[in-house]
């Protein structure tokens, strides 16, 4: 992550992996969480924490989660169905559990469609928030295949371009792709100039916000470095920023994450859908339907290791590409600890009292 999203070494507490992983079981099993789903719940944040995701891990999500589950917006034990389903697609209706264990569900059944057919798709209508998108698509990675995964995340805070209300949440959209010996391809961008849960990141650290990435009320982008507003007191810019820089690329890329999880689910456009009722879509495609494994994970090599081997621009110190940072920031917590914003775990510590979950992180 960019230097204004980390956590100063000062205000940080290492939490070991295997701390941070049942903390989160025992939290969403007192949620009244199955503890099938809770585990699963736990590893998409965990791992989103352990690949430097820390705006869609625990620090940002899990108090919201607890809150949502507390007031009833969100379903402990959802009666997951299909809705609709073919040999290569199928539509699921989350019945309002939370994506983190709905999600990886969808992908699992696309990746088996994928199997059979060479390519899977599923849409998930009325489930609440996925976390970090790239998750999904890794899961189809270590079958070797392809995955993608895109989100309608309600409309209340991007504004199209040139527009003065917001008509999208910030949609993302990821991509992954298995490599031979170098890490994979794994890309995972909203299309906001920056992810909204980021912006969280920012309180709690004291940084500023970029010149172009949020805009006022009335939809004129600041183009001064700010400090994050409270929300509702501005809307986010597609990526670009404005239409001189590319903001209609990042509004596209909205509508197409809009039309392939929102309406294709049969959930609506997320500016009309509201609440916590939101939709994924995640689709797998089998390498070796198309040509053969060996030979797509050996051109996916060449391109990687060229990408990294070539001399960088004046000022920087090296080439990466989407996947190897988070690669190598894994290894590095998996070893070390997870650093966590000391007031995120004095939060997670009276929440474990609370709750009676006998787990403190120190």
């Amino acid at each position: 992550m960019l230097k204004h999203f980390l956590v100063p070494e000062d205000e940080q507490v290492l939490v070991s992996e295997s701390s941070a992983r049942a903390g989160m079981v025992a939290l969403f099993k007192a949620m009244g969480v199955s503890s099938s789903d809770a585990e699963l719940a736990a590893d998409v944040l965990i791992v989103a924490d352990l690949r430097g995701c820390e705006s869609h891990g625990v620090s940002n999500m899990v108090r919201r989660y607890v809150e949502m589950y507390a007031d009833g917006r969100l379903n402990p034990t959802p009666n997951v169905q299909v809705v609709r389903e073919s040999p290569v697609s199928a539509t699921l209706d989350a019945d309002l559990g939370i994506g983190l264990h709905v999600g990886p569900k969808a992908m699992d059944m696309a990746i088996e469609k994928a199997e059979r057919y060479g390519m899977g798709a599923v849409g998930v209508q009325r489930c609440g928030h996925v976390g970090m998108l790239a998750y999904y698509p890794m899961q189809a990675i270590e079958h070797d295949m392809i995955g993608v995964c895109m989100v309608s995340a309600g409309g209340g805070i991007m504004v199209p371009t040139y527009g003065s209300e917001p008509a999208f949440g910030t949609h993302p959209i990821a991509w992954a792709a298995p490599a031979d010996e170098m890490p994979p391809f794994v890309f995972d961008v909203a299309t906001t100039q920056v992810a909204a849960n980021k912006l969280g990141l920012t309180r709690r650290i004291g940084s500023k916000l970029e010149p172009g990435w949020i805009c006022n009320l009335d939809g004129s982008p600041i183009m001064d470095a700010v400090e994050t507003p409270e929300y509702g007191n501005f809307h986010m810019l597609p990526f670009g920023g404005t239409r001189e820089n590319g903001s209609h690329k990042g509004y596209g890329f909205a509508m197409i994450a809009e039309i392939m999880s929102g309406i294709l689910s049969g959930n609506g456009p997320g500016v009309f859908t509201g609440g916590v009722a939101t939709s994924q879509f995640v689709m797998a495609f089998k390498i070796d339907a198309f040509l053969e494994l060996e030979s797509f994970k050996q051109d996916m090599d060449k391109i990687l290791k060229h990408l990294v081997e070539m001399n960088p621009a004046p000022g920087h110190d090296r080439v990466y590409y989407a996947g190897l940072i988070e690669h190598e920031e894994t290894l590095e917590r998996r070893a070390n600890g997870i650093p966590y914003h000391n007031e995120v775990v004095d939060w997670f510590n009276r929440t474990s009292d609370e709750h009676n979950l006998g787990i403190k992180w120190t």
